[in-house]
């Protein structure tokens, strides 16, 4: 058999495999799409409750300031964008990693002393879970593992899982305002961590950290040499004396990946512009700047309209703005600790900051109810109020409440939750 014979008999065996192995359909989906779970709605799904249809619905489930309508953007916000929309100039599309006017604005913005930025430390996104995504994604390779908060927001679980990256927790106090335990952190470090992210302020827990204890993280980072991811996405949105230490501030060597965005400082989540800071004084993260703008070109950018707004949005909006915002947060904050303090079997920890509240149940005292997840569903069905439970977070036997409502309505809130207690306490 000539050469041209057995090349055409394999090329024909080759093509009846093919034929044979494809002879009906099969569409699995991808490994990716498995991997990617949202814990909140995966627990809230299992829930399988339904309000009781002679209560009006109270929702403190989700972390939207817009829902209730009590909470109205500053109207320098809406001017900035009527700009943009009648110049015809920001319909097109923009840089990956975002536009230059934009990015200027926030260095010049954000940019101090002890953590400077240039244009070139700034990657935007399409909000801020797309900056955490961007941010994730450079730093962390499948069969790596990177060290998340406990209790914690549920997106951080989701992008790494689907990227393949183990999720090791380490642990925050409730008796110590969810300090990090940094005894237990530094059992989980080994040589396939790639990176720390750290919340602060915290959702769910609302606290905000010291920076003695931010500057005692640091510490451990720089020992072992982590790179800090820091979704500040609640900056300065902290009650009464508490103070915000952004972590950048306060070291010169340790590389940060700093998270944060519109959506809740300027109460516009649903504008979807985010960005990442990259505070490197030594060159370490190099490579990391490679990264995160090769990514950016996965989604082509954030909103044009709103890129281009964000110098006027940033620049034009009073700090009476925010400080009416806060002082909202905190009177909510007051209101659901006073109702709720005074509830047996419950334990508030008052928040710092943030729009969040953690409140622990003590099961033992409640006839009928197993856990965190049975204890949101019956209160969901009884009283029309629905929380998050704690498992949400990797925290059983919490729930999480938003502090968003009208005062009136929290309070409402509030009382239903004292009602049902009582009905269920031993």
């Amino acid at each position: 058999m000539s050469v041209n014979d057995r090349t055409e008999d394999a090329l024909n065996n080759k093509v009846k495999n093919v034929m044979t192995s494809r002879s009906k359909w099969h569409v699995p989906a991808s490994i990716v799409s498995k991997r990617t779970v949202n814990p909140i709605r995966e627990t809230v799904f299992n829930m399988r409750a339904k309000p009781n249809p002679d209560k009006e619905l109270i929702s403190l489930a989700l972390g939207d300031p817009t829902i209730f309508g009590n909470f109205k953007i500053h109207e320098s916000c809406i001017d900035a964008v009527i700009k943009q929309l009648q110049s015809y100039k920001a319909n097109g599309y923009l840089p990956a990693f975002g536009c230059e006017e934009a990015r200027k604005a926030l260095a010049k913005k954000f940019s101090t002393e002890d953590a400077p930025l240039t244009i070139r430390d700034i990657v935007l996104g399409s909000g801020a879970s797309d900056a955490l995504n961007l941010a994730i994604g450079a730093l962390c390779n499948e069969d790596q593992n990177i060290l998340l908060p406990r209790p914690g927001f549920s997106i951080y679980q989701t992008i790494s899982q689907s990227k393949g990256i183990e999720c090791r927790y380490y642990n925050l106090l409730p008796d110590r305002n969810w300090e990090i335990d940094l005894d237990q952190l530094v059992t989980l470090i080994d040589d396939k961590t790639a990176c720390i992210l750290i919340n602060n302020p915290s959702n769910p827990c609302g606290s905000n950290f010291s920076r003695q204890h931010l500057e005692s993280i640091i510490q451990v980072c720089e020992t072992y040499k982590l790179v800090i991811i820091a979704d500040e996405i609640y900056e300065d949105m902290v009650f009464g004396s508490t103070k915000f230490y952004p972590i950048a501030s306060l070291t010169k060597s340790v590389p940060i990946l700093k998270v944060s965005g519109l959506a809740k400082r300027f109460l516009v989540p649903g504008w979807r512009v985010g960005w990442v800071f990259i505070y490197d004084q030594n060159g370490i993260l190099d490579e990391i700047r490679d990264a995160l703008l090769s990514l950016s070109n996965i989604i082509l950018g954030a909103n044009s309209l709103i890129q281009h707004s964000i110098p006027n949005i940033i620049f034009n909006t009073p700090d009476e703005f925010y400080q009416d915002t806060i002082n909202q947060f905190e009177r909510s904050a007051s209101v659901s600790a006073s109702v709720l303090s005074e509830i047996r079997g419950l334990h508030v920890i008052v928040p710092q900051g943030a729009m969040y509240m953690m409140i622990g149940i003590n099961i033992e005292e409640f006839k009928g109810i197993k856990d965190d997840v049975e204890f949101a569903a019956k209160l969901l069905e009884e009283e029309s109020v629905m929380c998050l439970p704690g498992q949400c977070f990797h925290y059983p036997n919490y729930i999480r409440i938003t502090l968003i409502p009208p005062t009136e309505k929290l309070k409402e809130a509030c009382d239903r939750i004292r009602e049902f207690c009582i009905r269920h306490h031993i």
